[in-house]
């Protein structure tokens, strides 16, 4: 197609397919692509379903374009709270961990964020390491593949001041009821928290005392009806427990300090 019918081709494209921000959509796709032919395959993969960060390969987070690769869980705009929350309470961390990281977006936004910090991501899902390892490598930081903890270095025990956990809270039952883009293109390691949603989130606030600085704090997003049992998780772990709630992202973050 001639290089002058292209935008209004792609918003078209975007628009019949379903996306509500077709224009916005199509800007991001064109200021992405190098060639037509990557605006052309850019658009089939968008109007096939794909999420449009794995299309564009890169997502805004906390200031930062993250890197992106396909079937690895997309960063959202309200996890952007966990952060300013953890900067917030911690503002001189030497030592970061990012659980359950994904594409390593948190890690990266707080390394960012905090002068000479040490940071390590750890994911159960390889291609979510090996995502993290690009994010994390301007930093410096480190990514590690396990379940947990057990995926750490020991010598990071008692020493972490900022440990974020980003789990899996989709109660396994709901599955089904999540958008298409998520539910056909996410891995569901990364979504599925088990019955109530909090099996994993429970593990995590079990654990943190060990391998928190005194004074460190654990930070997990969860979803407002969750909250109130995901408090007592934190605080059946020996943790000093708040929750805080931004209502213009719809966001429900638990913070536990170890006194």
């Amino acid at each position: 197609m001639p290089a002058s019918s292209v935008p209004s081709a792609v918003v078209s494209a975007l628009r019949a397919a379903g996306c509500v921000f077709a224009e916005d959509e199509a800007e991001l796709i064109l200021a992405t692509a190098r060639t037509e032919a990557e605006v052309s395959s850019m658009v089939d993969r968008r109007v096939a379903g794909l999420p449009l960060e794995q299309v564009l390969g890169w997502a805004r987070f906390h200031g930062l374009r993250v890197v992106v690769e396909p079937g690895v869980f997309v960063p959202r705009r309200r996890t952007e709270f966990l952060v300013d929350q953890a900067l917030a309470r911690v503002p001189h961390a030497t030592v970061v961990v990012d659980l359950c990281c994904g594409t390593g977006a948190l890690g990266a936004a707080l390394a960012a964020a905090l002068d000479g910090v040490e940071v390590h991501a750890a994911d159960i899902d390889p291609a979510a390491v090996r995502c993290a390892r690009r994010n994390l490598a301007a930093f410096g930081g480190r990514a590690h593949e396990g379940d947990l903890y057990d995926a750490l270095p020991a010598a990071l025990r008692g020493r972490v001041g900022i440990l974020t956990a980003n789990v899996p809270y989709v109660p396994t039952a709901e599955l089904p009821l999540l958008p298409a883009e998520a539910r056909d293109h996410e891995p569901r390691v990364a979504l599925d928290g088990g019955a109530d949603g909090l099996d994993v989130l429970r593990r995590v606030a079990a654990g943190a005392p060990e391998w928190l600085a005194p004074g460190g704090c654990l930070l997990t997003e969860t979803s407002a009806r969750q909250a109130p049992e995901a408090v007592r998780a934190f605080a059946d772990g020996g943790l000093t427990t708040t929750l805080a709630e931004s209502a213009e992202l719809a966001a429900h973050v638990v913070i536990g300090v170890r006194p």
